[in-house]
């Protein structure tokens, strides 16, 4: 069952139906769910899915006859299959008078075995197939293969009509794979799972997040196991990695803080830290008002399921190994509020974001962050630079009663005065996980919200796209 990735279906259909001559570069981390989005426009459109191996290119050519022959109904390809990529292109572009998806999935591994097939396909994209009626994907996994495809250097660059780099999904779509569970279990369960499709898939909502977690926690389990063969792929040297990523997940932030944990120089920091953020594995924030080469740069990990992996997993691999996954599980529920308070302040985030982008939100904002500033903190500020407005928002991960959010919104008024922004239209929010006399504090003109209100947004969201369909 295809769930989600609707923005990006919706792209691809639009390309299919303009007719034109297309060349769709996808990428993006393995388990991502790139298969699974190129499946669903072939279902729908028809099309050839071919799947490259780690294999001779001979072997490759014979698999990719017998697909490309079975879809054609080609008697002539099947017993003279493809010798070489010229013959591969050259009988593409034959048959693409009409409109056909090709698809070539873990297309780095066809380099691997010939490294003049990138110049090949740049000559007939250049000579024919840009003026056919082809629609050609090429997909991969490994990030650093994928963007040297289609840097400078390459010799298709420029050559693309559209490229789609596939990012873990949001809290609101990630949900969707667990339906049974409450929104508490469900951001739980994104807190540990990210929004990767693979890894949700690994979770039961007719478990609880505890009996789950149990099965996550032994030597055989995919969760436990993928950290590990996913760094490694994109990885030279895991171990500074490693010893970095655990460093941050353990909160620790700043360039210094990482130095300090994991005794390494700056320059070996630096370094490490720019190709995390180049996977996408780690983030660099710095306070919103702050401009990009701010030395109050903080770095966080991108995707809750690495978060949660170099917080309690790695750390922890020795009663893994020794099937002690119960006593991990109890490690990890007496810590988790903890760790969810971050979680909690980046989906609140995506909620911020979606009520602006549906315009439901007052302010409406162009850009949001956090804020810092000498041991002072605001968890949200989103800013309107035209309109010269701004929302201040505290996140707190907890029930809180109505006295308990006054006395928490008078304290940001207060802090909210350190960011400097006179002559703002100034605006006060908190979100919590329940908030009590919530309908009472907005009467009165503050800005509240909790789980119930994340659930009757994506309520409405999910009706309003169902109705669209």
């Amino acid at each position: 069952m295809f769930i989600s990735r609707e923005e990006e279906l919706n792209l691809l259909k639009e390309r299919v139906e303009s007719g034109k001559a297309e060349f769709i570069v996808i990428y993006g981390r393995r388990r991502i769910g790139k298969t699974a989005l190129i499946l669903e426009l072939i279902r729908q459109y028809g099309g050839i899915y071919l799947l490259a191996r780690e294999t001779s290119e001979a072997d490759n050519l014979k698999r990719f006859s017998e697909r490309v022959a079975k879809y054609f109904d080609g008697d002539l390809l099947r017993k003279n299959p493809f010798q070489n990529w010229d013959a591969f292109f050259e009988y593409l572009y034959q048959k693409s008078g009409e409109r056909v998806i090709v698809a070539i999935d873990e297309f780095p591994y066809l380099l691997k075995g010939n490294k003049a097939l990138a110049s090949i396909l740049q000559e007939y994209w250049d000579l024919k197939l840009s003026k056919s009626k082809i629609f050609l994907i090429i997909c991969g996994s490994s990030i650093t293969m994928m963007e040297k495809l289609l840097g400078y250097k390459s010799p298709i660059y420029g050559r693309r009509t559209c490229q789609l780099k596939l990012k873990p999904m949001d809290f609101f779509s990630a949900r969707k794979f667990l339906p049974r569970y409450p929104i508490e279990d469900s951001l739980r369960a994104y807190g540990i799972l990210g929004g990767t499709p693979a890894y949700l898939l690994k979770f039961d909502d007719k478990k609880s997040i505890e009996e789950n977690l149990l099965s996550y926690f032994r030597p055989d389990s995919f969760l436990y196991q993928d950290a590990l063969f996913i760094l490694r792929e994109e990885l030279n040297e895991p171990r500074n990695y490693f010893a970095i990523m655990e460093a941050i997940a353990k909160g620790c932030t700043s360039l210094g803080e990482i130095m300090n944990e994991t005794v390494l120089d700056r320059f070996t920091v630096g370094k490490y830290l720019s190709v995390l953020i180049d996977l996408d594995l780690v983030r660099r924030e710095v306070p919103i008002t702050e401009s990009w080469k701010s030395r109050k740069g903080r770095y966080y990990i991108n995707d809750p399921y690495f978060a949660f992996w170099f917080r309690y997993v790695l750390p922890n691999v020795d009663l893994i190994e020794t099937g002690q996954g119960d006593l991990l599980v109890k490690i990890v529920m007496e810590d988790f509020d903890q760790y969810l308070d971050g979680v909690f302040e980046d989906v609140t985030r995506q909620f911020l974001v979606r009520l602006n982008k549906e315009s439901l939100l007052t302010p409406s904002f162009i850009k949001i962050g956090r804020w810092w500033h000498k041991g002072e903190e605001i968890d949200l500020v989103a800013l309107n630079e035209h309109k010269k407005s701004v929302l201040f928002v505290e996140v707190r991960w907890k029930e809180l009663s109505e006295n308990e959010t006054r006395k928490t919104i008078r304290k940001l008024m207060k802090k909210a005065q350190l960011v400097g922004l006179e002559n703002w239209k100034e605006y006060y929010g908190l979100v919590g996980k329940r908030i009590r006399g919530k309908e009472k504090l907005r009467s009165e003109g503050w800005l509240v919200w909790d789980l119930k209100d994340f659930e009757l947004l994506d309520r409405e969201f999910n009706k309003e796209a169902n109705s669209k369909e």
